[in-house]
């Protein structure tokens, strides 16, 4: 991680290729915080980027590389004290988001499947799943006022 600027314009970089483990993902989330600390982000900013974070993540360990120990995740963030902007990309095949049930439809209310993707869109500004579908990309603006 790398922190530049001063406390109006500081800015945190983050980019590392992590180990497909729980372990590894709470460290990038640990990290992640730390940043959006430094930057001044609000509480409901930190809420809202941790729940999407640790969904994407855990998407990427569980689903897009299946659980698999061999594989890894490439994670990169940028904080700064207006926005945050993460790129997520795990080495599964990829998967087409059209295709995911809607996880608040009467008919899926009893099915896992959907929530982290309704989730994430929920609380970032932006959700962008970049085909083939095995790397996804967050943004959030935080208020000013």
């Amino acid at each position: 991680m790398s922190t530049e600027g001063s406390s109006s314009d500081t800015r945190v970089d983050f980019r590392e290729t992590i180990r497909n483990d729980r372990a590894s993902i709470e460290r990038v989330l640990d990290v992640c915080m730390e940043g959006l600390e430094c930057c001044g982000h609000d509480e409901t900013g930190v809420f809202a980027i941790r729940l999407a974070m640790e969904e994407a993540l855990a998407n990427a360990m569980n689903h897009g590389n299946g659980g698999d120990a061999s594989k890894a995740i490439q994670v990169e963030f940028e904080v700064t004290p207006t926005s945050f902007r993460a790129a997520i990309e795990d080495e599964g095949t990829g998967y087409d988001p059209s295709t995911v049930p809607d996880p608040t439809a009467e008919e899926n209310l009893t099915i896992a499947s959907g929530r982290g993707l309704a989730l994430m869109k929920a609380f970032m500004t932006g959700v962008t799943v970049v085909a083939p579908g095995n790397r996804v990309e967050l943004s959030y603006s935080q208020q000013q006022g």
